[in-house]
């Protein structure tokens, strides 16, 4: 089945609204964990990681609260989904640690202070271009950086794409379900990805296919 691009970004506040409800306790849950789990010495010191496409929130929050020492840097180009994030952080006992910044990934400048880790959670398939993430991520992290990038990733039809969204996602709205839908259609297969790594000279970073929806990109740079 052949890629069909969505809107790069979710700037109805209905539609930021719905993705902010639904349930992703677990997804994020594991997301942190398992980041924590393949970079273990991020949790010394103070790293500063760069969270790209952060959405509502949550993993920026999850991540501070997991390591204790760390500042994250959390970007969308989504002003909606910003202005829930902010909800989210404000207040919070970590808020000091977390910077909001609504940038696009062609926006992001290199800058001086080195970025100890990038992580990026559904962003990759709302990209018109997917190369776009993995040039944003070369130009602001230098050599030994952490990479963990998940994303969806394409099924083989249209009929098992509908079928992931009834088994994953029957008790939510019908909004969720379209973007749900619109989504895995959007997404790039793990052998796209691969190719995308190779192109931008990032073919060290390791393409997995962690579940039936989803793929991981991780590594050190």
């Amino acid at each position: 089945m052949d890629r069909i691009p969505e809107p790069e970004l979710m700037d109805e506040p209905e539609q930021a609204r719905a993705y902010a409800d639904a349930d992703f306790e677990a997804v994020n849950a594991g997301f942190v964990a398992d980041f924590q789990r393949r970079f273990p010495a991020l949790a010394d010191g103070r790293p500063l990681l760069l969270d790209l496409g952060c959405g509502p929130g949550d993993i920026p929050l999850r991540l501070a609260r997991a390591l204790p020492g760390a500042r994250v840097e959390a970007v969308d180009g989504s002003g909606a989904m910003l202005a829930l994030a902010r909800r989210a952080v404000s207040g919070a006992p970590e808020e000091s640690r977390i910077t909001l910044v609504e940038r696009t990934l062609q926006a992001l400048e290199p800058r001086s202070e080195a970025i100890h880790a990038v992580v990026s959670n559904s962003l990759l398939h709302h990209l018109h271009h997917g190369p776009d993430l993995w040039e944003a991520i070369k130009r602001v992290a230098g050599p030994g950086a952490a990479v963990y990038v998940m994303d969806l990733r394409r099924p083989e039809s249209r009929e098992r794409a509908a079928e992931i969204v009834a088994e994953y996602a029957a008790g939510e709205p019908e909004q969720l379900r379209t973007d749900f839908h619109n989504s895995l259609l959007a997404a790039f297969t793990p052998e796209e990805v691969r190719t995308q790594l190779q192109a931008a000279g990032l073919d060290g970073l390791e393409v997995e296919a962690v579940s039936d929806r989803h793929l991981l990109v991780a590594g050190t740079l």
